[in-house]
């Protein structure tokens, strides 16, 4: 039983393959396209002492239904917004009413 409204749909992107110089890159073709996705952003104001000031740190969590392959290291590309996210880490927690969602931290990695 999944609770979470999906918000937008992502492309999977997963693999390698080499540039014109021969160095390896990030692949972008999706292995799987339309996941359905909840994308939840935040922001946190962070004190860094190093430079004695705050700053506002944006945190990405998305939610994805319990038979998505999704795994750490994929890239995600929102169909709707063009946005690129990478995959850090992927949480599957055990849930007593049927499967849980899996919880995915994401970072922006395009500009």
């Amino acid at each position: 039983m999944s609770a979470f409204i999906p918000t937008t749909t992502v492309a999977v992107l997963r693999g390698e393959t080499t540039d014109e110089y021969g160095d390896p890159a990030d692949s972008d073709t999706p292995v799987r396209g339309g996941v359905p996705i909840s994308l939840i952003e935040r922001d946190q104001r962070v004190f860094v002492p190093a430079e004695n000031r705050t700053t506002i740190v944006r945190y990405v969590t998305g939610r994805v239904r319990p038979h998505a392959d999704i795994r750490e290291q994929d890239r995600l590309r929102d169909e709707r917004a063009g946005s690129i996210y990478l995959v850090e880490a992927v949480s599957r927690t055990a849930s007593v009413v049927g499967a849980a969602d899996v919880v995915l931290t994401l970072r922006r990695v395009d500009s």
